[in-house]
């Protein structure tokens, strides 16, 4: 599974597809990032340095980097493209950022960062490993915080009904249609259905309840744990440590 989920995020085609739509069709995508951002005001810290694991197009570093222009941030994705595509977004800020291509599935990884952090920040990307290892990169993560950082985590999690499973995907298509109609796109809803249903990436979603995930980081030590937001499958949950 893990060897499938690489080769499928390392497709050009997919990180195009995914950057182009379904990016833009999260639904309440800004509400996330605004709760994400209130979450690092509420800490009370000036972020000096941050990490973005699974980066994606670096769209959660670049509102850190709004609020603080000057951080130092290390930006890691095994996707060439995600990294080409973050590191085009990020232009501006790239004498602050350092842009790692690397699979975080090996424990590795963490030789590749330079820590402590004040912050790390993941965005649908954990949810693509086993629940052991995503158990390993959370207790992972608190090595690399400093006393008084948080980790906020942007995931797509396990629902608790298949109803409730597709509730999630028609919003979603309904989201990816209208999308594409104000981008002028000439695509029927089930033709969009259709694509969603059948994308590559579907088989490399490993999905966890969020709650089981917040108790994994309550052992691991982190604090002030919690769901501070969920929308159907999509929930940003993370903590502190102290």
């Amino acid at each position: 599974m893990l060897k499938k989920t690489a080769e499928v995020w390392k497709s050009p085609e997919l990180a195009k597809m995914y950057l182009n739509s379904v990016r833009g069709a999260i639904p309440m995508a800004k509400e996330q990032i605004h709760v994400m951002m209130k979450l690092i005001e509420m800490t009370g810290r000036e972020v000096r340095s941050f990490l973005d694991l699974g980066c994606g197009d670096g769209i959660l570093a670049a509102s850190i980097l709004q609020m603080f222009p000057k951080a130092k941030g290390v930006l890691l994705d095994f996707s060439s493209p995600m990294i080409q595509a973050a590191e085009k977004k990020l232009k501006s800020f790239s004498g602050n950022l350092d842009f790692v291509t690397f699979d975080y599935a090996s424990p590795r990884w963490v030789e590749l960062v330079s820590p402590p952090f004040d912050l790390v920040v993941s965005g649908f990307s954990i949810h693509h490993q086993p629940d052991n290892r995503k158990r390993r990169i959370y207790s992972e993560v608190y090595k690399l915080l400093q006393h008084g950082g948080m980790f906020i985590n942007m995931e797509h999690v396990l629902p608790k009904s298949p109803w409730a499973h597709e509730v999630f995907n028609e919003t979603f298509v309904d989201s990816i249609y209208e999308l594409k109609t104000r981008q002028g796109e000439k695509f029927t809803r089930s033709k969009v259905a259709k694509e969603y249903y059948n994308r590559p990436d579907k088989e490399a979603n490993i999905l966890a309840p969020v709650e089981k995930q917040c108790e994994w980081l309550r052992k691991i030590g982190f604090k002030d744990v919690d769901c501070y937001f969920k929308i159907l499958e999509l929930a940003i949950f993370g903590g502190r440590k102290e």
